[in-house]
């Protein structure tokens, strides 16, 4: 089956020049009712409510706006921007810091969580702010970058662990800094010898896909190996713009991997995730992750059951190619890390004799070696960290 990747049309008000630029899709950012009526959102009373209620910003760029409010008017994209009188509600579990990042962060703008790896926020700002944001308690607050102080503490903690082998560019989102100061950061990541892999968390591809630009390009070449963590959540979102930004990134080298998160009543169903996923694929972008998510404050609505996630990835098992099929995982409340959610196939297990049932009902059994046949390889100390 041929898939097409749809345009996302220009609105007859704005000029085709100013509408490729990234710098004025930033400048006009959607943050009011009636910026958003202007993209045919309905200003309801409860609409209005949810505004002036919430404790959480909003934005979006125009291009995501159009994206979401005309194009994929059979879909519930839009509910991703446009604030809900439900987030107003306090039912459920909901945490303002559910991963613990304040816990993990033992000098500003630095979270680290694993051995090996560190988030660098290097910035509050992102150019939408996603309803189900699981970072409320950061985003969006001085909107700017890192202090010169704060970004002096990261690099000297980065430096005084050398177990750090991979930085991740976090935020906010990365890509709103300018190439100057992009440049600067990957620039002094890359003077400390144990920094062996940088990544960029962003959503730009998906939401403001002119900041793509062969000059960005340019930049992550210089510093590679750079690899870049996009954030599509729905086949809609790739549009022909989408994707020649996400060709442009891999046609240079730059190697490109999806999270996604399952959203309630959004693209909780096996069928959208599928079709997502092989979108993906045809543009060499690796279906990386499939996040549950997480309980973050106002976000009770978007939250479908772990029985939902599973049945999701069970109906994906055998129907979708290996190289398809995303990691679906959950981030522990408090702080615990990520833990892979994966579908039981066994379904008897006796002595050595493990039986499973496959995607399609078929049965077999499988004789594990016993334990007192296990080697250690002889060599496994020398990679010992």
């Amino acid at each position: 089956m041929k898939r097409h990747f749809k345009i996302c049309e220009v609105p007859p008000r704005v000029s085709p020049q100013d509408w490729s630029d990234w710098h004025w899709q930033m400048r006009k950012s959607l943050q009011s009712p009636q910026d958003f009526a202007a993209y045919k959102v309905q200003l309801t009373e409860d609409l209005i409510r949810a505004f002036e209620s919430r404790s959480f910003q909003v934005r979006s760029t125009p291009y995501y706006a159009q994206v979401a409010l005309q194009m994929a008017a059979k879909s519930a994209l839009h509910k991703i921007l446009v604030p809900d009188i439900a987030e107003l509600t306090s039912h459920g579990q909901q945490m303002l810091d559910p991963l613990a990042e304040k816990k993990h962060s033992p000098v500003s703008r630095i979270i680290h969580r694993y051995t090996d790896r560190v988030l660098f926020l290097v910035t509050d700002t992102c150019s939408v702010y996603c309803c189900y944001c699981t970072r409320k308690h950061f985003t969006a607050q001085g909107e700017a970058g890192a202090s010169s102080q704060e970004y002096s503490e990261a690099l000297e903690y980065i430096r005084s662990h050398p177990e750090v082998r991979e930085v991740i560019l976090s935020g906010g989102d990365p890509l709103t800094l300018s190439d100057e100061r992009l440049e600067g950061v990957m620039g002094d990541l890359r003077q400390i010898d144990s920094v062996e892999i940088i990544r960029v968390a962003t959503r730009m591809p998906v939401v403001c896909p002119m900041r793509i630009t062969d000059d960005l390009v340019n930049i992550f070449k210089a510093h590679k190996p750079v690899f870049m963590m996009t954030h599509f959540n729905h086949p809609e979102e790739l549009t022909s713009q989408a994707a020649i930004a996400l060709e442009k990134l891999v046609d240079n080298g730059v190697p490109t991997f999806n999270q996604m998160v399952l959203l309630n009543g959004i693209n909780n169903h096996s069928a959208i995730v599928r079709e997502l996923s092989y979108r993906l694929l045809l543009l060499r972008v690796k279906p990386y992750y499939m996040f549950h998510c997480d309980p973050s404050e106002g976000s009770a609505h978007f939250r479908t059951s772990v029985e939902n996630s599973l049945q999701i990835q069970r109906e994906l098992w055998g129907r979708t190619s290996g190289l398809a099929m995303p990691n679906l995982s959950l981030d522990i409340p408090g702080g615990g890390g990520k833990v892979g959610l994966t579908p039981n196939f066994e379904i008897s297990h006796r002595n050595h004799f493990r039986t499973y049932v496959g995607w399609d009902g078929l049965q077999g059994v499988y004789e594990s070696p016993p334990e007192s046949e296990v080697l250690t390889p002889p060599d496994a100390d020398l990679y010992q960290q």
